[in-house]
């Protein structure tokens, strides 16, 4: 009987991307540090659902005026809306479009920003939620990478 030979793992077989924050708005209270630390706990479960993360991503927190500007320019529609992702690993939050629906369902407004970043994440990792069936699928990692973060980065 021939012996396997024991396999190693590469250290660089798929590094996780760096991340950097950016924010770029005073009117919206949260909490940067937690948000930070929820999105980088995050970030092990998101990587390469189906398919590789870029190697750096941008999260900039922006107000109304600005994510309306980029829903229009990029997608043609007029508002603000919470969340948009770029490709290349831009993604946009906006802050008062998460302070308002984190007040409807009993979330802080940093935790409804780290939601948001997770939705962005995933959708650089390969999912979409045009589909109904892929929508739902969404929503269930983000809540559970968002629980497994909230857990992680007590």
């Amino acid at each position: 009987m021939r012996k396997k030979k024991p396999t190693t793992k590469s250290a660089t077989k798929n590094p996780l991307p760096s991340l950097a924050f950016f924010h770029r708005q005073r009117a919206t209270p949260f909490d940067s540090a937690a948000l930070e630390s929820l999105v980088r706990a995050a970030l092990p479960a998101c990587a390469g659902l189906t398919s590789p993360l870029p190697q750096s991503i941008d999260i900039s927190v922006i107000g109304n005026r600005a994510m309306a500007a980029i829903h229009r320019d990029f997608l043609g529609i007029s508002g603000p809306t919470d969340v948009i992702t770029f490709p290349y690993g831009e993604i946009f939050i906006c802050a008062p479009v998460a302070a308002a629906r984190a007040s409807e369902i009993a979330h802080t407004t940093t935790t409804e920003l780290a939601h948001n970043s997770i939705h962005g994440l995933l959708h650089l990792a390969g999912l979409d939620d045009v589909q109904p069936a892929a929508a739902a699928r969404m929503a269930r990692e983000q809540s559970r990478i968002l629980a497994a973060a909230q857990k992680s980065s007590v």
